[in-house]
C-alpha cells in the first residue's frame, strides 16, 4: 500500500494540479500587472489621458532623418510562438526546480527514476521539455516590401570558382594537300618555325607555307630524281632551315633570301633526324651515328656519338640545351650531355640509356616546364608512352596506347601531351600531364600519322599522314587577356648565327 501511495504522490506532483506557492510570477501575470500599473499612472489626477498617451509614444521617425520606414508585416513585427497551458506549467516547474538545492547523494539513481516516471506518465522526459515552442509558418512579406540587407556568405558557387570547360573540335581547322609525301615511319618530314612558317618535304622538294598569309613557296629541289628529303629542322629564331638528304648530306638554307648557305657531308647513310642547339646542329643517320656540326666554322664536324646500332630516327635537344635525347630502330633511348668547347676532352658517353621499349623509338619530347622530364614513344611492337626523369634515371610512368607512336609533343598552354599514332588507330590523342588521362581524340586521317608539330603560339598542332594531307587542329587556344600579356613579354631577338655562318 505504501508503494501505491508514493505513486499517487508523484503523480499529483507531476500533474501540477495545485499552484506552486514559492514559484516566480508567470510572464503573462507580470505583463498584465505592468499594463494595469501603466494605465493607472496614465489616468492619475493632474494629468490628462491624451497628454499621457502622447508622451509615452515612441516617435515615428528618428530626429534628423527623413528616410522611409520599412513597412510592417501583417499581424505585428515578430512571430509570436504558440504556448499552451501544459508547456507553461512545465516551464514553471522547471524554473522552480532550478532554485532548489541539488542533492549530491545518489544523484544518478534519482535522475534515472525521475526519467522513468516522467516517460510513463507524460510520454516524454521532463528534463528535455521545451519552455517555448515555435509552430506554424511565418507570414509572407507584403507586396512592395524591399529587403535592404546584404548577403555576407553564400554556399553557392561563385563565377570565379566555376570551372570553365574547354571545347576541342573533332574536325581540323584546315586541310592542306601534300602530294608525293614519303610514307616512311623513320623520317621527319616537316617542322613549324617561330616565324609561323611550316616547312614540308615532298619527295625531293621542300615547300614553305606561310600560316599567317597562306602563301606557298618552293624553297629547293634536289638535283637527282632518285634522291629524297629525309628530315627538316628550323633554327630557334626561324631564319634558317636544316635539311637532311638521302645521300648523307646536311644542307643549310637562308629562307628569307632563298639561298643555300652550305652543304655539309659527313654521314655515310641517309640523315633521318635533325635538332638544333644554338649554333650546334646534331644529325642522326641510318648508320646509327650522331654527328655534331658547328655551323660557324668551315670544319663543321666537331664530334660523333656512338650509341645506336641501327638508324637514329628520333633526335631532340632539351629546352635548356643541357641534354640531347636520341631514339633508334634498336629500341634504345639515349641521353647525351652537351659538347663543351674543346671536344677532345669529351668522352662521348651517354648520361642515360634505356632499353625498356620493345619497338623503334622515333617519338621524343622534352617537357618545357620541367627540363629534366623526357617523354618517349615506341613503335608497333611496343605502343607505350614512357615518361623519364633524366636526373634520377627512373621511369615515372608508362601507358599502353594500343597503337604505334610516331610523334610526341608537349602543349604548354594547358600542360598536356599530344601523341600521333599509326597502326592501328591512325589518330591523334591529347593526354593530361602527368596523369596521362585521355582528354580528346582527333580522328580524320585515312592513313598513319607520321609526325606532328606545334605552332609558335602553341595553340595549334599540325599533323602529316600517309594519306598525303596536312591537317591543322586548333586545340590549345589561350585566354585573350593572357595572350596579350604574353605577347608584350616576347621581344624580337636577332639570330645567334646570323653573322657567323660561312
Amino acid at each position: 500500500m505504501a508503494q501505491f501511495g508514493f505513486e499517487n504522490d508523484i503523480h499529483s506532483i507531476l500533474k501540477l494540479d495545485m499552484p506552486i506557492t514559492n514559484a516566480p510570477m508567470a510572464r503573462w501575470q507580470r505583463k498584465a500587472s505592468s499594463s494595469n500599473t501603466s494605465a493607472l499612472n496614465g489616468l492619475s489626477p493632474g494629468k490628462s489621458a491624451n497628454v499621457s498617451l502622447s508622451s509615452s509614444k515612441t516617435p515615428s521617425k528618428t530626429p534628423g532623418k527623413n528616410k522611409k520606414q520599412t513597412p510592417s508585416k501583417m499581424g505585428g513585427d515578430r512571430f509570436i510562438p504558440v504556448r499552451n497551458s501544459k508547456q507553461m506549467d512545465v516551464a514553471s516547474f522547471l524554473l522552480t526546480k532550478e532554485n532548489e538545492p541539488v542533492d549530491t547523494n545518489n544523484t544518478t539513481g534519482t535522475s534515472e527514476n525521475q526519467k522513468a516516471w516522467s516517460m510513463s506518465l507524460n510520454g516524454y522526459n521532463i528534463e528535455d521539455a521545451k519552455i517555448l515552442h515555435l509552430g506554424g509558418k511565418p507570414l509572407n512579406a507584403p507586396e512592395g516590401y524591399q529587403n535592404n540587407l546584404k548577403v555576407l556568405y553564400s554556399q553557392g558557387a561563385t563565377p570565379a570558382s566555376t570551372k570553365k570547360t574547354r571545347y576541342i573540335s573533332s574536325t581540323p581547322e584546315r586541310i592542306l594537300d601534300a602530294p608525293e609525301l614519303r610514307n616512311d615511319f623513320y623520317l621527319n618530314l616537316f617542322d613549324w618555325s617561330s616565324r609561323n612558317i611550316l616547312a614540308v618535304a615532298l619527295h625531293n622538294s621542300v615547300y614553305l607555307w606561310d600560316a599567317s598569309q597562306g602563301d606557298i613557296t618552293l624553297l629547293m629541289k634536289l638535283e637527282r630524281e632518285e634522291d629524297y628529303i629525309c628530315s627538316l629542322s628550323w633554327t630557334k629564331e626561324g631564319s634558317y632551315l636544316a635539311i637532311g638528304t638521302s645521300d648523307g648530306k646536311v644542307q643549310l638554307w637562308d629562307v628569307e633570301n632563298q639561298k643555300r648557305l652550305r652543304s655539309m657531308a659527313s654521314h655515310t647513310a641517309r640523315v633521318g633526324s635533325l635538332s638544333w642547339n644554338d649554333y650546334v646542329l646534331s644529325s642522326g643517320s641510318r648508320s646509327g651515328h650522331i654527328h655534331h656540326h658547328d655551323v660557324r666554322v668551315a670544319d663543321h664536324h666537331i664530334f660523333t656519338l656512338h650509341g645506336h646500332s641501327q638508324e637514329v630516327c628520333g633526335l631532340k635537344w632539351s629546352p635548356d640545351g643541357r641534354y640531347l635525347a636520341s631514339g633508334g630502330n634498336d629500341n634504345l633511348v639515349c641521353v647525351w650531355p652537351r659538347v663543351q668547347e674543346g671536344s677532345a676532352s669529351n668522352d662521348g658517353q651517354s648520361v642515360r640509356c634505356w632499353s625498356e621499349h620493345q619497338g623503334a623509338v622515333k617519338a621524343l619530347a622534352w617537357c618545357p616546364w620541367q627540363p629534366n622530364i623526357l617523354a618517349s614513344g615506341g613503335g608497333t611492337s611496343d605502343r607505350h608512352i614512357r615518361i623519364w626523369n633524366v636526373n634520377s634515371g627512373s621511369c615515372i610512368s608508362s601507358l599502353d596506347t594500343q597503337s604505334q607512336i610516331s610523334s610526341l609533343m608537349f602543349a604548354p598552354n594547358y600542360k598536356e601531351l599530344v601523341s600521333a599514332h599509326g597502326y592501328a588507330h591512325n589518330n591523334v590523342v591529347i593526354w593530361k600531364y602527368p596523369s596521362l588521362t585521355r582528354v580528346a581524340e582527333l580522328a580524320g586521317h585515312e592513313d598513319r600519322v607520321l609526325s606532328l608539330t606545334l605552332s609558335p603560339d602553341c595553340s595549334t598542332i599540325a599533323t602529316v599522314a600517309g594519306d598525303e594531307t596536312i591537317r591543322l587542329w586548333k586545340c590549345f587556344e589561350v585566354d585573350p587577356v593572357k595572350k596579350k600579356a604574353k605577347d608584350r613579354m616576347v621581344k624580337s631577338t636577332s639570330s645567334v648565327i646570323h653573322q657567323s655562318i660561312r
